[in-house]
């Protein structure tokens, strides 16, 4: 089956148990469909760059998926009718990466990212 990874936004006023209990109910959703949930993080909440339905901030969810095109499809109707959805993204990809994402990774382990070559010294 496809492999699939999905990031939605859901609404600021929401508690964290229900941001994560939507992650249950669309998991529940993919595998009523013929599909699993192979994994999925909840990346709390987070101030976006501009207003979405007059929200500034919003509760980020990330879903690893192994689902026929068809559970992804009524997984995304369902989403888009939601009304504490405010976006989602969804992406076919080859394999999926083992280990956290680099959104949960911490910031030393992320790896050097070298010298940028900006950065000029400075003479008195």
């Amino acid at each position: 089956m496809p492999l699939y990874e999905h990031v939605f936004i859901s609404r600021q006023d929401l508690s964290n148990a229900q941001a994560e209990g939507l992650i249950e109910h669309f998991g529940t959703v993919l595998s009523d469909n013929g599909g699993k949930l192979v994994d999925h993080e909840y990346w709390g909440v987070k101030t976006m760059a501009y207003k979405i339905n007059k929200n500034r901030k919003g509760h980020y969810a990330f879903l690893r998926t192994d689902a026929p095109s068809e559970a992804i499809q009524e997984m995304e109707r369902l989403m888009r009718l939601h009304d504490d959805v405010m976006r989602i993204l969804t992406i076919k990809v080859d394999a999926h990466e083992e280990g956290p994402s680099v959104q949960m990774q911490k910031r030393d382990d992320r790896g050097d990212r070298g010298d940028r070559g900006d950065r000029r010294e400075r003479r008195n």
